[in-house]
């Protein structure tokens, strides 16, 4: 939909809209959320999905676009833009410094494996930050984000309720099983199953829909605001909210829990009981579908301190502090502790620390810390009710990563990382629509500054044209 409301037209050429940055990052999110994480392109020597090949592709276009000035690509400064090049090339002196010294051919292949999926991360994200043209556009990917993680949601719910298992049949030509295959993505706990949907593992499953749960209901307020059809997104955020749960995961609660105080902050009072409402009710209806999964949740908290999981999560600190004396600046080597070789750490701020040093684990931090502060910014600027609640939508799915990597190893997972970084390029985006907006309002403010002198002028001698005729008699 362009500005207009025009739903896929260009209203000055009254021709179908042509293909643009939003196009191609729906796409990529498509590919990203609907085909099984297990699906790697054939024939390549580098285990590829084929969403990391189209972020690597969103990454090339990107480029071309910023040598040229006709392709309406953003070229000024931006805070998101700074802050992940200067991530960006923290990761190229780690990989730098690590391929100089010794490693070992194992460990060479896995780092040069994780720089290219950084590449392609990053331009994700420079294409949301520079290549989406309005929010109308801007809104148009959140609902292919949504969509998709309702598709995944859907298949979690036959794998929890059916034990049926739909990503084992979806077998497309041209692509393969990856080394992820030996990954189950339905796990039990407490006679209960964890399920991934078509993500790589339940936690990242769980984690992703506590993400992508407070965006689906941004576009139902939106929507509701707007006169439009709301119940579709609505239907979506119950199905996301359902997969969260199928996922019995800690790590999803605990996000969505951080995410959910932001927004409670920062919503009105209406807002708020009318989602506390929907949340009771909501549990409700799982005490129904799922017997047992409440009472599981309850336990996976009160019980978190003879719990065999936690205690594995914090057993490896110091050991991680040794390897990380070992190079504390630049790390072992990005992507090169791997768990069937070394210690796992599941803890991403921990395994930052060994792999990329206190460089990278602080630039990492930093991109999101960023993000987060921009999107409030614009948040507090705007004027427009339905801006302002997207700004604290992106803030609060923020801080999910930010909680999510000191419980699992959340950078080791291309679906959770991809849509963060999509995210955070989302956040960019808005601070330069609403740069743009105000460069506007000023613009419009200098044309109407004469008017507005000459208010007093005219009050004092009467209207203009009667002095003309009084005047000419």
């Amino acid at each position: 939909m362009n500005a207009t409301g025009t739903r896929g037209l260009d209203t000055t050429a009254g021709r179908p809209r042509r293909a643009d940055g939003a196009t191609l990052v729906c796409l990529f999110v498509l590919s990203l959320l609907i085909l099984p994480a297990r699906l790697a392109v054939a024939g390549l020597p580098l285990s590829l999905t084929p969403a990391e090949i189209l972020a690597l592709a969103l990454g090339l276009v990107w480029l071309c676009a910023q040598m040229i000035s006709t392709s309406g690509v953003a070229k000024g400064s931006n805070p998101v833009r700074t802050s992940v090049f200067v991530y960006g090339m923290v990761l190229l002196a780690v990989y730098g410094y690590t391929t100089h010294v010794y490693l070992p051919s194992d460990e060479l292949n896995l780092t040069d494996h994780s720089l290219v999926l950084y590449l392609g991360y990053i331009g994700l994200l420079l294409v949301m930050c520079d290549g989406i043209s309005d929010r109308d556009r801007l809104d148009f990917v959140l609902k292919a984000v949504v969509i998709g993680g309702a598709f995944a949601a859907i298949v979690a719910l036959l794998q929890f309720r059916l034990d049926f298992d739909l990503t084992a049949y979806m077998k497309i030509p041209g692509l393969r099983h990856s080394s992820v295959e030996e990954v189950p993505t339905v796990i039990s706990r407490s006679d209960l199953r964890r399920v991934a949907g078509t993500l790589g593992h339940p936690i990242e499953f769980g984690a992703l829909s506590a993400m992508l749960l407070p965006i689906a209901a941004h576009l139902g307020f939106q929507a509701r605001s707007r006169g439009q059809a709301a119940g579709r997104w609505w239907i979506c955020a119950v199905v996301i909210a359902a997969g969260l749960m199928f996922s019995v995961s800690r790590t999803a609660v605990l996000g969505l829990a951080g995410a959910g105080l932001i927004l409670l902050i920062g919503w009105s009072n209406r807002r708020r009981i009318v989602t506390i409402g929907a949340f009771v009710i909501f549990l409700g209806f799982m005490k129904v579908l799922a017997p047992g999964l409440i009472g599981t949740f309850y336990n996976l908290f009160a019980g978190a301190s003879d719990d065999s999981s936690i205690r594995f999560r914090t057993h490896d600190w110091p050991f991680a502090m040794r390897e990380f004396d070992r190079s504390p600046i630049f790390g072992h080597g990005l992507g090169t502790w791997y768990p069937f070789k070394h210690q796992v750490f599941d803890n991403q701020y921990l395994l930052s620390l060994v792999e990329t040093g206190l460089l990278g684990t602080l630039t990492f931090v930093g991109v999101l810390v960023c993000a987060i502060v921009v999107a409030l910014r614009v948040r507090r600027s705007s004027t427009d009710p339905n801006v302002r609640n997207l700004a604290l939508t992106i803030a609060a799915c923020l801080v999910i990563p930010l909680l999510g990597a000191a419980t699992f190893d959340m950078l080791s997972f291309p679906g959770i990382t991809s849509v963060m970084f999509l995210l955070v390029g989302a956040a960019g985006a808005l601070l330069r629509f609403e740069r743009r907006d105000q460069a506007a309002r000023r613009l419009l403010s200098s044309f109407q500054e004469p008017a507005d002198r000459s208010r007093p002028l005219i009050a004092l001698t009467g209207n203009g044209q009667g002095s003309a005729r009084s005047g000419s008699s």
